[in-house]
């Protein structure tokens, strides 16, 4: 299974503008109304890098699984300057992420073999930086055709 041999890479500091919500675990229709309410505006953003949407989560504490967390509908921008009314600025920090391939509408289940199956063994721990997901060119929503990448923060785990 290619996923459990995701690209390790190192990324760069990330520009963001896009809109945010907070939630707790198993809240799904938070997700669908906050995408429904960025998807319009998301054209009058200036400065965008690529069409590629990221889905982002902010985990307050990433190993309680009660906290409420933050989650982003945005796109990556080239600056910071020109921001649309109703939007929010957000910038991912540079550093080490583990990137898998999901394929299909299950990302909950890849997420939990990720930190089930592939974490454990990988020499990697969770680090304390946004989880994100980017959805490309191939990513179709609801389809089981569809791609997209998820953004894993790790670093080396010290023995």
């Amino acid at each position: 299974m290619q996923f459990m041999n995701p690209k390790v890479i190192q990324i760069s500091e990330k520009n963001l503008i896009g809109m945010k919500s907070t939630m707790h675990h198993g809240q799904f229709s938070n997700i669908v109304t906050l995408w429904k309410r960025f998807m319009p505006n998301r054209r009058i953003i200036k400065n965008a890098v690529n069409n590629e949407f990221i889905a982002l989560q902010e985990y307050i504490d990433f190993n309680n699984f009660e906290a409420a967390f933050d989650i982003w509908a945005c796109i990556e921008v080239t600056n910071l300057d020109d921001i649309t009314d109703g939007m929010e600025t957000f910038t991912i920090p540079e550093g080490a992420y583990a990137v898998f391939l999901q394929k299909g509408m299950d990302a909950s289940k890849t997420y939990q073999k990720i930190m089930t199956e592939w974490l454990p063994t990988s020499g990697y721990i969770i680090d304390d930086r946004p989880h994100f997901q980017v959805m490309g060119e191939k990513y179709k929503n609801g389809s089981p055709d569809s791609e997209e990448d998820f953004y894993v923060p790790v670093r080396k785990h010290q023995k």
